[in-house]
């Protein structure tokens, strides 16, 4: 289960490396099974879509890999014991969360006043030191960042970490394991670490897999780093369904360097796809997709995903505020 060196730093944004990705399918098979492939139609896209049901992890996303694998190797320092920070829109605390209890680590999640109440309720529940700050991710980033500046803290950043983004891997090793690497995996992007692990992982073991990016046309921050060959630039951020892919990322941010090269597209939908991709989910798969995770199926839905393989979009949470999913679901109907 362990590396192969001890980790000596309180944070690590490097890049995770064959033995970090080991490791990290090790600790996330200790603790979480994989979660189901099932085959569904969507209107738009031609022939059968699998779904990648990440919505059926215990924290009703796939963070919790992540969060399981970076409290792993923090764990193993040889300072000891540690408290884990965190800034997070909803499913990375969540994911945090349920780790820290899994590992017996202390831990703190900072989140946005705008974050879901979903969420934020759903973490209210769990034995974290809750602190809601900032009107976007960005504010409560650089909170939690000077809350982890000092002391025995450590700063799990959602996607710009070593550790983290080797546990979010183990989403591509499992769909290898299920339905073979001959796919076109359709992937969320938000701060880029879901997309940049999944292209790290199929580098490594699987090249016949073709990874695409989804993103929220409101917040295109991952690939305007790519576009400017993997160094991050600010990039106007509106406001979106898909409220955990929202925010600029850190100036140093490790992911849209991962992404450049291994990521074969990157496509962007509108407001409407992914209020209309939540709806065929819930009427005609019988899934509660949030925002953030409808953005892959809404991509599909409008034909705007290159595909070469089986198409198998990544459903990454369903955490979605019922009085919001209620409003979308009448205002389909209307």
């Amino acid at each position: 289960m362990s590396s192969t060196r001890p980790v000596t730093q309180r944070r690590d944004t490097g890049i995770p490396d064959a033995a970090d990705l080991a490791a990290a399918r090790a600790v996330v098979a200790e603790h979480l099974i994989p979660t189901p492939v099932v085959p569904v139609h969507l209107p738009g896209a031609a022939g059968e879509v699998l779904l990648k049901l990440e919505t059926m992890q215990p924290t009703g996303s796939f963070k919790v890999r992540g969060a399981l694998a970076a409290l792993s190797a923090y764990g193993r320092d040889p300072d000891g014991s540690f408290r884990a920070v965190t800034a997070s829109a909803g499913n990375h605390g969540l994911g945090l969360a349920f780790a820290a209890g899994r590992l017996g680590v202390r831990a703190a999640v900072v989140v946005p006043t705008t974050a879901s109440a979903a969420k934020v309720g759903a973490l209210a529940r769990m034995d974290v030191e809750l602190v809601e700050h900032g009107d976007d991710y960005e504010a409560a980033e650089r909170h939690a960042l000077a809350l982890a500046s000092g002391g025995d803290a450590v700063f799990v950043s959602p996607y710009n970490d070593r550790y983290v983004i080797a546990g979010q891997s183990t989403v591509a090793a499992e769909v290898a394991d299920q339905v073979g690497d001959d796919v076109t995996l359709v992937v969320p992007v938000g701060g880029g670490g879901l997309v940049a692990a999944i292209a790290l992982r199929a580098s490594h073991d699987s090249p016949a897999t073709r990874v695409v990016g989804v993103e929220a046309a409101a917040s295109p921050a991952v690939s305007a780093a790519v576009a400017a060959g993997g160094r991050v630039v600010s990039v106007p951020i509106g406001p979106t369904l898909a409220d955990g892919l929202g925010g600029n990322i850190e100036p140093a941010a490790v992911t849209p360097r991962l992404a450049l090269g291994r990521v074969h597209a990157f496509v962007q939908v509108g407001e409407d796809a992914i209020a209309e991709a939540i709806r065929v989910l819930a009427t005609g798969c019988g899934l509660v997709a949030e925002g953030a995770a409808a953005v892959a199926v809404a991509a599909l839905i409008e034909g705007a995903v290159p595909i070469a393989g089986r198409p198998v979009a990544v459903l990454t949470g369903r955490n979605i505020a019922p009085a919001l999913l209620a409003r979308l679901l009448t205002d389909g109907a209307a």
